[in-house]
């Protein structure tokens, strides 16, 4: 499959084949394992979080979702960014904060934008994707989901991207690509885009609605119900059909370059 990724310490994306299935790149010398090279995210853009898009995540709140102060299921959709701060690769460390014990695994597929995108309509809104990641969005566990949760969602290391971009054109259905995760090779979470309340193309058309998204930003589709959590030493594999794995393990955050500066 043709896909994008950014060497470690590059700045420049590059075009390569990649599989997939054994989440290995194919080079000038031959195929080579994702463990052989250091691959940096691929991101150039802004990362922008989905809330509640998933019908399973909608349907856990209940009857909370007609509590004060909005006393009704949201609207539109529900956003939050996750900053620059955050941004971490694939093989890279999660820090597990001080005073915490559990973490929040939230598998997403990340939609790369291709071109500036406004006001889309839904007919022609996939043309506006450059291709597909995957994103390992990470928080500190939390109930709320009505107040900005900025401690809990935008930690340093917490949102894990990538190992690449896979181009749009290879990716048939995006809207029916299975999900996995594993923790500590052992599954622990499976759902399906085709459970979105907002498919694909429906939420980029809502989102730009009232914002613009910029080649090279990155909107989640959300994150499926009962994300599991993991511990200090944990071992973390996000598949997602057609597009790879995105590999993790969680380490005491003393242990990480973000406290190295300390």
């Amino acid at each position: 499959m043709k896909a994008r990724l950014k060497v470690l310490g590059s700045q420049v994306l590059s075009s390569v084949d990649v599989n997939p299935a054994t989440n290995s790149v194919t080079l000038l010398d031959g195929e080579v394992s994702l463990d052989d090279h250091q691959i940096d995210n691929p991101i150039t853009g802004t990362v922008f979080g989905t809330l509640l898009n998933y019908i399973g995540e909608l349907e856990s709140l209940g009857d909370a979702v007609y509590d004060k102060p909005y006393g009704s299921p949201p609207i539109a959709p529900v956003l939050y960014i996750k900053p620059a701060n955050t941004y971490n690769r694939n093989g890279g460390s999660i820090p597990m904060p001080k005073g915490l014990s559990n973490l929040r695994i939230g598998a997403a597929l990340g939609l790369v934008i291709g071109k500036q995108a406004i006001a889309l309509d839904e007919e022609n809104a996939l043309t506006y994707v450059a291709g597909y990641t995957i994103v390992n969005d990470t928080s500190v566990p939390h109930d709320s989901v009505y107040r900005p949760a900025v401690q809990h969602q935008a930690r340093d290391g917490f949102c894990s991207i990538g190992p690449w971009i896979v181009d749009h054109h290879e990716v048939k259905n995006p809207d029916d690509l299975v999900i996995r995760v594993f923790i500590n090779e052992k599954l622990q979470q499976e759902n399906s885009t085709s459970n979105l309340i907002r498919p694909v193309s429906r939420l980029l058309a809502d989102v730009t609605e009232f914002m613009t998204l910029s080649p090279g930003d990155v909107l989640l589709v959300g994150v499926p119900e009962n994300a599991p959590l993991v511990q200090i030493g944990d071992k973390i594999r996000i598949e997602i059909e057609g597009i790879g794995n995105l590999e993790n393990v969680i380490v005491d955050e003393k242990e990480t370059k973000w406290r190295e500066l300390i």
